[in-house]
């Protein structure tokens, strides 16, 4: 990729792709992770004498403007993190008085725009628009991982308008997660975990035939089980990918490791009562919530030594406090393998768990990007990427 060294930004306007989707409540940002990791790349521009435009989508609107999706309360948090002043753009951020605003900037100012979801043809990538961002900026860096999976106007579209190079945190990730598909250190140990096999196919095949060991937990193991021809109960699962678990299965059943017990509750509630059953035996009218005491022995133990971890999706309902103790076990154990292994933790929920658990400081990287990550890890090319190559 284009890198940050090989780009003239000194007395630009420089036009940065940053990932400020962040949780909000009340106007109020809940977690500024997203923003703090974004400064590296901004602070290396504005010491290189640039000036900054920053633009990012937030949430899913789904009509034009909408004010619960309006970025401005990010502004207050990046001028606090940033120790500098920040001036919100309210316009559509392809708007002639958006240009206008930016063109006036001189170099160590930085300028945040509005949701660029704002604009109808942000996700279609529609070339008008992506001409109209191009003029904001005389470079373009791309910094949002978390987007660099989707073809949109604001991050293929005006890379191929403007010179351009990856950002400190694009370049980071991606050199972090190619370090799990080309020659990782053995022994190689992935965790995946979440609710839907369908969700994560792709990544358990690709990399399944790659590790030592895969370690199954979450809501999908539930389907293997069943596969196998486990009782469940009410447990989430997928029918529809019962003959791919037992593809699966067959073919790399040495490697992949399944919940052997389960807490299981009686619904679904944080004060549901409980049980620890065999995974296999669960009753019916209750659910496996999360993995057992047998279970989490058996993981930890499968993660002893390792070199290599990857972990993406949470053990058990985590968002319940009766049900994370699985997921801060395994966030234990991953932690405690210390600075002798390669420990990346695969966004979206995994990294929400990994906080709440108090263990983010103790792993080598936690990728800001979810559905980025997983793409990246399922061999897929990235369109953000390759626009930067």
């Amino acid at each position: 990729m284009q890198t940050l060294d090989q780009l003239e930004f000194q007395n630009k306007r420089v036009l940065v792709r940053v990932d400020y989707n962040v949780p909000v409540q009340g106007g109020v940002v809940q977690d500024d992770t997203r923003v703090t990791a974004s400064l590296p790349t901004l602070r290396r521009l504005l010491d290189g004498g640039a000036s900054l435009v920053l633009m990012s989508h937030f949430g899913r609107p789904k009509s034009g403007p909408e004010e619960k999706y309006s970025l401005r309360p990010v502004a207050a948090v990046l001028e606090g993190a940033l120790g500098r002043s920040v001036r919100f753009i309210p316009s559509l951020p392809g708007s002639d008085e958006t240009l206008a605003a930016v063109q006036a900037l001189e170099p160590g100012e930085v300028a945040l725009l509005e949701n660029v979801r704002f604009e109808p043809g942000e996700e279609k990538n529609d070339p008008e628009l992506a001409a109209r961002f191009a003029r904001l900026g005389e470079a373009f860096v791309l910094d949002a991982f978390g987007s660099a999976h989707r073809a949109h106007a604001s991050v293929s579209g005006v890379a191929a308008r403007l010179p351009h190079a990856a950002g400190l945190l694009l370049q980071r990730e991606v050199e972090a997660l190619s370090r799990l598909i080309e020659h990782p250190e053995r022994p190689y140990v992935v965790i995946i975990g979440g609710a839907k096999v369908s969700d994560k196919i792709k990544v358990i095949e690709n990399l399944l035939p790659r590790v030592d060991r895969m370690l199954i937990g979450g809501g999908m193991a539930y389907t293997f089980i069943k596969s196998q021809g486990g009782q469940i109960g009410d447990s989430i699962h997928e029918d529809d990918q019962l003959e791919l678990a037992r593809r699966l299965l067959a073919e790399y059943g040495d490697r992949l490791l399944l919940p052997v017990d389960v807490i299981a509750a009686d619904r679904f509630a944080e004060d549901a009562q409980t049980q620890v059953v065999p995974a296999d035996e669960i009753p019916d009218g209750w659910q496996g919530l999360d993995a057992g005491p047998q279970t989490v022995q058996a993981y930890t133990e499968a993660l002893r030594g390792a070199r290599t971890v990857f972990w993406n999706g949470p053990l058990g309902v985590f968002e319940f406090p009766a049900f994370a103790g699985g997921t801060n076990a395994i966030a234990r154990a991953v932690a405690e393998l210390g600075e002798e292994a390669y420990t990346v933790i695969g966004g979206g929920d995994s990294v929400s768990a990994i906080h709440q658990s108090g263990q983010a400081e103790r792993v080598s990287h936690i990728s800001t990007g979810g559905g980025a990550s997983l793409e990246l890890l399922e061999g897929r090319e990235l369109p953000g990427v390759e626009a930067m190559r």
